[in-house]
């Protein structure tokens, strides 16, 4: 006898966003009384004036569930309708229990729940794969969220990480719509170069154990960054069916203000298109930063709902994914 397969919604989109940012703000100023720099220099070599970091107590799964019910709000769906939870994170500070369990039984959830572990691309990577589980009907709706506590991974004294990475957490609901809302994916990796960007041990005090720390090749991650993901933004435009002159934003991951910049240079972009610049206030938050980027925009007014976005991400791996998006309505407060 033939297997029976499912079939799902003819076409996906975002339903509603929702972030969550730490109440406490970490200027350069904040940075420099443990690292050797200066506002000046931080400001000029990552555009990056503050960041958030996590109060003590705060965890990831605390950041990532407060996220997650603000973009069920914003979407006007009932938890009861979520099929899958997929947290991206780099940061869990646990491989067993993944995080994605835990925000769902938060949630009063017993969805399917797993992490992705795509490093900054992980967002974009999760929301693909949501996208297509809802298409080939394996779930009705599923919620993607972006999460990191990057403060608990950094050596406060290294100059080319301790400035960068901040924390917090952004998550959309995805559903059926009678309209296609989410592009096809553009995405790879790049094993070869996977030391530019790595965890190594930590210190050790008297008293415990210093988690993992992220460490990076920043001159590395520069001349890759803004030049490869150039190709892959035109390819995930192109799959979409649609030119640069169609978009209405540009939501690059918040790496860092000179990649952002130099890859807006480099996809020769129109000048009505509005370019995400979270990084300056959030830090490079990771697998959370598109989704915080997003929330910005709409925020201050640079975009609406409604309007077409191309999403990139990159990091990690090397990996890297990217895809257009039609903006969903946000969470307010």
């Amino acid at each position: 006898m033939p297997i029976s397969q499912r079939s799902g919604a003819a076409a996906t989109a975002l339903l509603g966003l929702g972030v969550h940012r730490p109440a406490r703000t970490v200027d350069n100023e904040e940075i420099c009384r443990v690292l050797d720099s200066d506002d000046e220099w931080i400001r000029t070599r990552t555009g990056i004036a503050s960041r958030r970091f996590a109060a003590e107590g705060e965890s990831l799964v605390d950041m990532a569930t407060a996220a997650a019910e603000r973009a069920l709000a914003a979407a006007g769906v009932a938890v009861e309708q979520i099929g899958l939870v997929i947290v991206a994170s780099s940061t869990h500070a646990q491989h067993t229990p993944h995080a994605a369990p835990l925000v769902a039984d938060r949630l009063g959830s017993q969805a399917a729940a797993f992490d992705v572990s795509a490093g900054c691309a992980g967002f974009c990577h999760a929301l693909s794969i949501a996208s297509d589980l809802v298409r080939g009907g394996n779930t009705g709706h599923a919620l993607v969220i972006g999460a990191e506590r990057l403060s608990s991974f950094l050596d406060p004294t290294d100059r080319s990480t301790a400035m960068i990475f901040a924390d917090g957490a952004g998550a959309v609901v995805v559903g059926p719509a009678d309209e296609p809302g989410i592009g096809p994916v553009a995405w790879g990796s790049d094993g070869s170069q996977s030391r530019v960007i790595r965890q190594e041990p930590g210190c050790r005090d008297v008293d415990q154990a210093h988690p993992p720390v992220v460490k990076m090749e920043g001159t590395a991650v520069f001349r890759w960054a803004p030049f490869a993901m150039a190709d892959v933004a035109r390819s995930a435009v192109e799959a979409a069916g649609l030119a640069l002159d169609d978009l209405d934003a540009f939501v690059p991951h918040q790496a860092n203000l000179r990649i952002t910049e130099t890859l807006a240079r480099n996809l020769k972009l129109p000048e009505d298109v509005q370019v995400a610049r979270d990084i300056v206030e959030s830090g490079n938050t990771s697998a959370a930063s598109v989704p915080l980027a997003i929330e910005r925009m709409i925020r201050d007014g640079q975009a609406a709902p409604g309007d077409t976005a191309l999403l990139i991400a990159f990091g990690a791996g090397l990996s890297y994914a990217g895809q257009v998006v039609t903006l969903p309505p946000v969470a307010v407060g």
